[in-house]
């Protein structure tokens, strides 16, 4: 159908996504705090990817250590992640969302878009509840919005499994004395910087003086938090094929990389897995990243833009170890990746002018 602008946009997201899809493989879970991450080993480094919401009443987190999760729920049941059968349930998910007839935006695994230009957006969305249910008996919560934005943030206030309109009309009565930080796009490290100028909620950001927006987070990006504060910005719903822009790899060691010769052996394994998915697709690289995460938890991240677009192993590999030669020596690293951005179908080859997909 491609890109539309719809008068209303939902935005449909499947709740405890990875904990139900197993819960449904083993029913005898119901009720249990379930915890997804990893290789389902505590005593491994890994992150939580999801968890129940019974594991989720103890304060169990994603992106949490599993170590640290497995503590605080001892009873928890910790399973590995199993990315095929998630990718079996999306897909059915998004075939039913689909069978709606309308647009679907797909923005991951267990969320997307929908566009509707009818009077009745509570009942298409409790349709497109029921859709997914039957197809899947997986339950999601629906946000309605006049934006993209408005119907992402919407969401957050329908869970579980309900469904809830934030618009223009309500949504200073909802959103204004909130902190920053809960909108969907700010992050710690921008509300912290917001709060500098003493612009702590969402009604402070909407009235934000754009020439201080735009001196702390640059002509772009100070603009668009601004219409973030608003709730403003795109109503499009767009079901193009997403292209992706690059390809990343990265490794959580289980015992501390000590020595120069390990980080290099290390990344050079790295680059080539990204090399080989970029070759996989038949194009070239133009800017190669790199992040490290030092013992015990401080992360950084680099990059650099390649002279020319390169299909050169050789050549990525060169780049992604000049890079490296800006790290701490001696610091021990807990955490390598590698990403290679690639030049777009298009012709393109700065991913820098190609507007984000999904950018709201």
């Amino acid at each position: 159908m491609g890109a539309r602008r719809f008068r209303w946009v939902l935005h449909v997201d499947l709740d405890q996504f990875l904990a139900a899809v197993e819960v449904l493989r083993r029913p005898e879970l119901a009720g249990r705090p379930v915890i997804v991450g990893g290789r389902g080993d505590p005593t491994e480094r890994a992150v939580v990817s999801t968890a129940s919401y019974e594991a989720r009443a103890y304060g169990v987190r994603s992106g949490m250590p599993l170590r640290v999760a497995a503590r605080r729920v001892p009873d928890a049941v910790i399973l590995p992640v199993d990315h095929p059968v998630y990718e079996a349930a999306s897909a059915q998910v998004m075939g039913a969302l689909r069978g709606l007839g309308t647009v679907v935006e797909v923005l991951g695994w267990d969320e997307a878009f929908l566009g509707y230009d009818g009077e009745a957006p509570e009942a298409f969305a409790h349709d497109a509840q029921r859709a997914v249910l039957d197809a899947t008996d997986l339950r999601c919560s629906v946000g309605i919005g006049d934006t993209k934005v408005r119907a992402k943030i919407a969401t957050g206030f329908g869970k579980p499994a309900g469904v809830y309109r934030l618009t223009a009309e309500n949504w200073f009565e909802v959103m204004g004395e909130r902190p920053t930080s809960d909108l969907w796009g700010v992050g710690p490290r921008v509300s912290k910087r917001l709060a500098a100028h003493g612009i702590d909620t969402v009604a402070q950001l909407a009235a934000a003086d754009d020439a201080v927006l735009v001196g702390e987070l640059g002509p772009r990006m100070g603009a668009w938090y601004g219409e973030l504060g608003r709730g403003e910005g795109s109503a499009v719903v767009d079901d193009t094929p997403w292209v992706a822009r690059g390809h990343s790899r990265e490794t959580t060691y289980q015992r501390n990389l000590t020595t120069t010769d390990q980080v290099t052996a290390a990344l050079r394994e790295l680059a080539a897995q990204a090399h080989a998915d970029t070759e996989a697709e038949g194009r070239a690289v133009f800017r190669v990243g790199l992040k490290v995460r030092y013992a015990p938890f401080f992360t950084r991240t680099l990059s650099r833009k390649l002279p020319a677009p390169t299909r050169s192993l050789e050549e990525v590999t060169a780049a992604v170890l000049d890079l490296a030669a800006g790290l701490e020596p001696g610091r021990e690293v807990r955490l390598l990746g590698v990403r290679a951005e690639m030049v777009m179908p298009e012709g393109g080859t700065d991913a820098e002018t190609t507007p984000v997909r999904g950018r709201i």
